[in-house]
């Protein structure tokens, strides 16, 4: 039997979403400079230029060995750079994935709170404790082995054949 979809009229729509604040027509206008500028260092260092970059970086490196006759100071110069930048790509990183933490949450929160019938109680889950969400993890893993149950014996026996030969 089909699930009825909840369908909002344009009135209650209108006052769901003035309720949210509307993004500006410049998003950006909105981020400190810090948060514009770890959103482009992570686009940028995300990108597969940039880890060919950093490949030609270590190839040069490793090549102009000879050259400094692997020197100390040779060696000094790529584990200070390499320990630099990645001191602060954790925090550029970091900066990123939360945004985007942050963001995914949102978005799972409305739609939980969109959806009839389902427990509020799940928008908040990242604040429960440890045990708290194991609890719920076993409820929704038991559930979700007694729908695959009911599902597998309403399936007739034949039916998996047929598809295969189709």
């Amino acid at each position: 039997m089909p699930r009825k979809v909840r369908t909002l009229s344009r009135k209650a729509l209108s006052r769901r979403s003035s309720v949210l604040p509307q993004p500006s027509a410049n998003h950006h206008s909105q981020q400190g400079f810090f948060e514009r500028f770890a959103c482009a260092a992570a686009r940028v260092a995300g990108r597969p230029s940039a880890f060919l970059a950093a490949v030609a970086i270590i190839i040069v490196w490793a090549v102009s060995g000879p050259l400094f006759g692997f020197s100390d100071t040779w060696q000094l110069v790529i584990n200070t750079s390499t320990t630099i930048i990645t001191f602060l790509m954790v925090f550029v990183i970091q900066n990123s994935q939360n945004r985007d933490t942050t963001a995914l949450q949102i978005k799972l929160d409305a739609l939980i709170f969109a959806t009839r019938g389902a427990r509020n109680l799940l928008a908040a889950a990242e604040h429960m404790s440890d045990s708290d969400l194991e609890k719920l993890h076993e409820e929704y893993h038991k559930r979700a082995e007694q729908t695959l149950a009911v599902l597998h014996h309403r399936r007739p026996a034949g039916n998996g054949a047929k598809r295969k030969a189709a």
